[in-house]
């Protein structure tokens, strides 16, 4: 279902999981849950993967994550502050020990001068509680281009969250 590349990844880090004894979550916005699809198309995930947020709306992100209204107000769903937010959220609000979060502007509307099409903040915690961020601006590839580059971009930084 995914491309050949995403399926190996994914089935990395459900392995380095497992060997871990580390159990994951996902908080995912512009993605739409493609990160925990991208998992639990591997057999075996369900011994890792405890849960996937899709918190597409900022209340969303209130609710299931505990992003704060500050916070979204203050930096936008679309920052650095918001995908460590999320990643820690996803962490606290589940059984993972660690986590991988995505958000962005897939497009092809949605972006502006500061945050254009293709901006996506990603950010993962270890099961030491380390928070690490990426940025990419994967410039206005289309909406299925960015999605797809975002899951590649979140299952390396979850892998090496896991293996931290």
């Amino acid at each position: 279902m995914m491309p050949q590349d995403i399926n190996v990844s994914a089935a990395a880090v459900i392995e380095a999981a497992w060997k871990s004894g580390v159990m994951v979550a996902t908080a995912e916005s512009c993605t739409g849950g493609l990160v925990s699809a991208a998992l639990t198309g591997i057999a075996g995930s369900s011994a890792v993967l405890d849960r996937g947020f899709v918190t597409y709306s900022n209340e969303a992100k209130i609710e299931l994550l505990g992003v704060t209204p500050e916070l979204l107000t203050e930096h936008g769903a679309v920052s650095e502050s918001v995908a460590r937010a999320m990643a820690r959220g996803a962490v606290a609000r589940s059984r993972g020990a660690a986590s991988v979060s995505v958000t962005g502007v897939a497009g092809p509307g949605g972006g502006s001068v500061a945050k254009p099409v293709g901006l996506v903040h990603f950010a993962a915690v270890n099961p030491a509680g380390a928070v690490v961020h990426i940025e990419r601006r994967f410039g206005d590839i289309g909406r299925d281009a960015v999605r797809l580059e975002s899951v590649r971009v979140a299952l390396g930084l979850l892998l090496q969250a896991v293996t931290a």
